[in-house]
């Protein structure tokens, strides 16, 4: 028989320049253990149904075990005759079990094999991503409890705004890797319908029990069109897309740790073991993890626009095009599984220069907002209030002071008497105590949310333990 799986209908040797070229054992080989243990899967359905004995089916599912460990013991040849990872196993199936390894492949084809075998994958990753983000937000609340009591200045358009806890400032980043994760739980449920069984695109004529293999596997449910089945790859772009989110929240953070780790900002000590210098000038600290973060993120979405265009215009059912879909997703999933790890070290061993922070804060007006606030509170119209202030930063501009140090008739001179109270809420440590309201910066608001937060990650964390045992 020919090595290839189709070879009987071809009378020469595919070129060697071919099987250079269409070869994807280079990349798909990470796939052996799903591969596997969807074969093993299939093969105990096919005894199930009467296509193959008992005994076949426990030879083959004892062979593909020893396959596996030679792969997993590095002495398994890989051959770009042999194409893909499906081939290789199978040809390896057969030269140990002769007819009964050929019986393997009844009632499937590669098409829905590759699916089912890349769905398993993404699955095992969306779980294995969804522990690296809880880890990464844990990292964060271990930070905003250590620095509950820092005061940062928030910023828009990178200028002063408003005073913001630095417990509040972690938090922040903890919601958005929970929406992370809830968008990875979400696109789980669409990765986890069993394709296998659709065969090339129309189905098989042989009584096979999809729903047995379904069960084996773990699947919630089975694809309804075989027609769909081997030319779906939405939930490849939706994962990766997933992904892509991840990637730019990681961006944006590194962004700011990157500022401010500058001496202009001089907000933080990155530690040393994260950091590079340069091959000339000795002084330096370069903050190469996090650039490199920020960087890669531009990896993650250039995969995704891959896996786009990969699937623009394809006709049913399936195309070779599909091979190239693995190299993207790979590519992703390796890159932000790395990216979070360094996260979250990062963020662990990172601290905040208290000091240099607090010498800062009388800086930029943060605490203009609340005065206007105050103003509106004391029966000012909102717009007028806002002018009113305006004006009052300019008059400390000229000045070179700070809206505390602006004297009571300054006040006054907005509205009467406002003068003997406004002090109550300037300056930043009154700015802070007088935010309220779910959500906000309140420091009581602040640690509410601390407690949430650290209850749910912790029940998670026992939760998971006791699933691994």
């Amino acid at each position: 028989m020919s090595q290839k799986t189709w070879g009987g209908r071809f009378s020469g040797e595919t070129d060697i320049r071919v099987e250079a070229f269409t070869e994807s054992i280079s990349f798909d080989r990470r796939l052996y253990r799903h591969d596997i243990l969807a074969s093993q899967a299939h093969a105990r359905m096919l005894a199930e149904v009467g296509l193959i004995t008992p005994d076949e089916a426990k030879q083959i599912t004892a062979t593909l075990d020893a396959i596996a460990g030679e792969i997993d013991r590095g002495e398994f040849t890989f051959s770009i005759k042999l194409e893909d990872i499906h081939t290789h196993i199978e040809r390896a199936l057969i030269e140990r079990l002769g007819d009964v390894g050929r019986k393997l492949h009844t009632g499937r084809s590669r098409n829905d094999q590759i699916v089912t075998d890349v769905k398993l994958w993404v699955r095992d990753k969306i779980d294995d991503l969804a522990g690296r983000l809880r880890e990464l937000q844990a990292a964060l609340l271990a930070s905003a409890e250590r620095e509950r009591d820092v005061i940062l200045p928030g910023y828009t358009h990178m200028q002063r705004a408003q005073p913001v806890l630095a417990a509040h400032y972690f938090l922040a980043y903890i919601e958005k890797y929970q929406r992370d994760r809830e968008r990875l739980a979400d696109c789980r449920k669409r990765v986890n319908v069993l394709p296998l069984g659709g065969a090339a695109l129309a189905g098989t004529s042989l009584p096979i029990d999809r729903d047995s293999v379904r069960r084996h596997l773990g699947f919630d449910s089975l694809a309804a069109n075989s027609l769909d089945v081997s030319s779906d790859r939405d939930f490849l772009v939706e994962f990766v897309f997933n992904l892509s989110v991840i990637a730019l929240h990681l961006s944006g953070w590194a962004e700011e740790w990157v500022l401010w780790a500058t001496t202009e900002f001089n907000f933080i000590d990155l530690p040393d073991a994260f950091c590079t210098g340069s091959s000339i000038m000795p002084h330096k600290k370069n903050p190469d993890v996090l650039e490199l973060i920020r960087g890669k993120a531009a990896r993650v979405v250039g995969d995704l626009q891959q896996l786009l265009m990969l699937v623009k215009g394809l006709p049913l059912a399936y195309n070779r095009d599909l091979q190239e879909d693995k190299v993207a997703l790979f590519d992703a999933v390796d890159t932000v599984s790395a990216s979070l790890e360094l996260a979250a070290a990062l963020v662990r061993e990172t601290k905040f220069r208290r000091e240099i922070i607090a010498g800062k804060l009388d800086e930029g007006y943060l605490d203009a907002t609340t005065l206007m606030e105050f103003f509106v509170a004391n029966g000012l119209p909102m717009r007028l209030a806002h002018e009113a202030v305006g004006k009052l930063v300019r008059l400390c501009e000229e000045r070179r002071c700070r809206l505390g140090d602006l004297p009571p008739a300054e006040y006054d001179s907005v509205r009467p008497g406002l003068g003997s109270g406004v002090y109550g809420v300037l300056g930043v440590q009154n700015a802070l105590a007088a935010f309220r309201g779910v959500g906000s910066t309140a420091p009581a608001e602040v640690e509410r949310q601390l407690a949430i937060w650290g209850d749910k990650l912790t029940a998670e964390s026992a939760e998971n333990t006791e699933k691994n045992n």
